[in-house]
């Protein structure tokens, strides 16, 4: 089982990293950042519309009020078609996310969740300290997505090592 302090750590990783792929991804054009690159949501933009409605999803269903923006997966990448909307709704997301983070405890963390994904059909019954992690895990897969799409554009975003979290925000 993960600990409060992880989901806060967490928090500030993600922040710290959608703060980089943002500012790379907001030197590119519109053009650039909507070119279908292979990716599984095809483009950068459509990629981290699509992160940022898989932490509303996740975020939600741990009870934050406020539904996502899009309806499902596929509608996902369509969300934020502004790029200036998609990133200032980022970074709010994010200082939600880290407060959320701030007022976990050990006794919610070891219940349980229950609901149905969509893909799936059936109702499910996990842990929250499981949720959580997937959630940081998703996070982590997509930006590591989009951090090789922007490197082949030749943006640099920054370093993503968790232990340098702390030297190179301070």
């Amino acid at each position: 089982m993960i600990s409060p302090a992880y989901a806060q750590q967490m928090a500030r990783y993600n922040r710290w990293q959608n703060r980089s792929l943002y500012r790379e991804a907001g030197r590119l054009s519109d053009s650039q950042r909507n070119e279908m690159r292979g990716a599984f949501f095809g483009s950068v933009h459509g990629t981290l519309s699509h992160l940022l409605f898989g932490d509303q999803v996740w975020m939600y269903r741990f009870g934050h009020p406020e539904k996502p923006r899009a309806s499902s997966i596929s509608t996902s990448v369509g969300a934020y078609r502004d790029w200036s909307e998609l990133a200032a709704a980022r970074a709010a997301f994010d200082e939600t996310i880290i407060a959320w983070a701030d007022r976990l405890d050990a006794e919610w963390l070891a219940n349980d969740l229950s609901w149905t994904p969509p893909a799936l059909g059936t109702p499910l019954t996990k842990p929250h300290w499981l949720l959580v992690t997937h959630m940081f895990n998703h996070q982590t897969h997509h930006r590591g997505q989009v951090h090789c799409l922007l490197t082949g554009l030749g943006m640099k975003p920054d370093d993503t090592d968790l232990p340098l979290l702390e030297a190179l925000t301070a």
